[in-house]
């Protein structure tokens, strides 16, 4: 945007939503003085809030959504005095919700979810009674959420903040659930005060260890004893407890486990070339790649410098130990292309549950679509059509032969690998967890804009309303939009059908692709069979919506050449050049499991 934007004085409206605008928010915007509607949404903008965007009082509606815009919302938000509409999400947001937001009396709406906003949610907000849209989902927000607030609005408003309670669906709060007694992590030992110890102190610690190790000691010795009289046989290995053969599918590995699995925790492999041992699994460094109702997933570097996807369930919300160990082992059979493979489960001691996967190296689909560095270079047409074909491949597998259904698909959980392959994560995780979990993030799925209308009243998901969803990542893919977002006051299906009933199809799609289109005229007729084909699956009747076998021929048809090159990649699993485990740190759990 250029900083002379703010010469127009005179301005009152300022939409420039939907390109491809980067760099930041210049700050002569603080001179239109008249401003009262902006709208930069769905753009590549980056950088901090200007603070002078916030001295324009006469601003009604602020629409940021869908950039990279990151630092701290400023303190002086309370000078917006006129603002009824502030929606800022998909961003890079961190730091707290100001308190001064309280002041914004005439505010209606205030979505802030999918940023990494910390703290808690400020008690001030619950004086804005005007307030009738509210979403701080997906942050790492904790502590109790307001009264008032949690009265008002259901959970699909708070979802995706592990730490946060005191809304349906989530945990009971206490009094270490406030924002101070979780607000930070405890420093690196490398970074913690020291002091050296006097001599008193001295003496008693060289004497506590003096006394550990003559208890270590008798421990061995009597042990060593109970061995020699007792001849105990030896164990034979079974599916789930440690044997000689670890490592194998179906065996516990390494030294997580005793015979029993307990005492330790239980380290269980399936199928694939990841071999690792628990203490490798809880050793190993990782970074958060993401949260959600259901836990946060890892990427998990091993010491030997490869890569495995580990996603941490939350306590609490999956089923208990003997349901979660049945259910498991079947998701480890699970194997199709087109579905990210379970490879291995890890259950703690004191109930802690990991699930191990393979890495994919060029993330998730809405990512992949959505936040593209400037210079990337544009999806083709190609590439976007192998991901439909791709995804339906896998829904259809699940659907026809494993007789699952998703219940939860979204663009965040289609993965890609190094060729744009599509697999479709979280395959069968609903049977994991508790109903409670899964409500929450059927309504999260309805925040986001992928869930079928008549989940609302069904509450449960079937093979049509998967259909549905798989007909929003159609859109998506053909649109470049976001299911959730809206234009004119419209969803998405409903704003692409206005169009094509005014027949300006042309305008519905995605400008990269009508650069494809302009190359010939198959690209043209292929867009518009497979819009065709996704308003069918979005159609508002469950009854009319096609099967994924349908859909999947279908699209097969509309372009051969992907259906012929999707077959021949996938004769069988693609070869893993990643093998590995993780460093998952919680206060929850010990650092070791001998």
């Amino acid at each position: 945007m250029p900083s002379t934007i703010g010469n127009l004085r005179m301005l009152r409206g300022l939409s420039l939503s939907s390109n491809l605008i980067s760099g930041s928010i210049p700050d002569g915007i603080g001179n239109l003085s008249r401003l009262q509607f902006l709208d930069l949404s769905d753009n590549l903008l980056g950088g901090s809030l200007p603070v002078s965007l916030f001295n324009v009082t006469s601003l009604v509606e602020i629409k940021l959504d869908g950039n990279g815009i990151g630092g701290h919302i400023p303190e002086a938000i309370d000078g917006l005095k006129n603002l009824t509409k502030l929606s800022m999400r998909r961003n890079a947001l961190v730091g707290e919700i100001p308190a001064a937001t309280g002041n914004l009396s005439r505010l209606s709406l205030l979505d802030v979810s999918e940023n990494n906003l910390t703290g808690g949610i400020p008690g001030s907000l619950s004086s804005l009674a005007n307030l009738n849209s509210f979403n701080v989902s997906y942050n790492n927000l904790s502590g109790p959420v307001p009264v008032v607030l949690s009265n008002r609005f259901n959970s699909s408003s708070f979802v995706g903040n592990l730490q946060l309670c005191g809304f349906n669906g989530s945990d009971i709060c206490t009094s270490a659930s406030s924002p101070a007694t979780m607000a930070s992590p405890p420093l690196p030992l490398s970074q913690r005060p020291t002091r050296r110890l006097n001599r008193k102190e001295l003496i008693i610690a060289v004497g506590g260890i003096c006394l550990l190790f003559g208890l270590l000691f008798c421990c061995v010795f009597i042990f060593w004893r109970k061995d020699k009289k007792d001849s105990a046989p030896s164990q034979k290995g079974t599916k789930g407890t440690a044997t000689k053969d670890a490592g194998k599918p179906g065996t516990v590995a390494g030294k997580g486990s005793d015979a029993n699995g307990d005492g330790g925790g239980k380290l269980v492999h399936f199928d694939g070339p990841l071999s690792f041992t628990a203490d490798d699994l809880l050793c190993a460094t990782a970074e958060i790649l993401g949260k959600s109702t259901y836990g946060t997933v890892y990427k998990a570097t091993m010491e030997d410098g490869s890569y495995v996807a580990v996603k941490r369930l939350r306590e609490k919300i999956a089923k208990s130990s003997k349901e979660f160990e049945g259910e498991v082992n079947a998701l480890g059979k699970l194997r199709h292309p087109n579905l990210l493979s379970l490879r291995a489960y890890y259950h703690g001691p004191k109930g802690e549950k990991l699930l191990v996967f393979d890495f994919m190296t060029k993330g998730n689909l809405a990512s992949f679509l959505h936040a593209r560095a400037p210079d990337s270079a544009p999806v083709s047409w190609s590439t976007r059509m192998n991901i439909a074909v791709g995804v339906a491949r896998g829904l259809h597998h699940l659907h026809t032969d494993a007789s699952m259904v998703h219940g939860n698909l979204t663009s965040s959980n289609i993965l890609l690998d190094e060729d744009n392959n599509a697999k479709i994560a979280d395959c069968g995780l609903p049977r994991l967890m508790s109903a409670a979990a899964n409500n929450n993030v059927v309504a999260a799925a309805g925040a986001l804009g992928y869930r079928a209308p008549e989940l609302s009243k069904l509450k449960k998901a079937n093979t049509k309303t998967d259909i549905y969803s798989l007909g929003m990542i159609m859109l998506e893919l053909l649109t470049g939009k976001s299911p959730g977002d809206t234009t004119n006051g419209l969803d998405l299906p409903q704003w692409v059908a206005s169009v094509v009933e005014e027949e300006w199809t042309n305008e519905v799609f995605d400008l990269e692709l009508m650069k494809d289109a302009a190359t010939g005229s198959e690209t043209g007729e292929e867009l518009v069979k497979t819009l065709k084909l996704a308003l069918h699956c979005v159609d508002p009747s469950s009854v009319a919506r096609p099967e994924a076998q349908q859909v999947l021929r279908q699209l097969e048809q509309i372009k051969p050449s992907i259906a012929v090159s999707a077959t021949s990649s996938f004769t069988g699993e693609p070869s893993h050049t990643t093998a590995t485990a993780t460093t998952i740190t919680d206060d929850t759990r010990s650092t070791t499991t001998e």
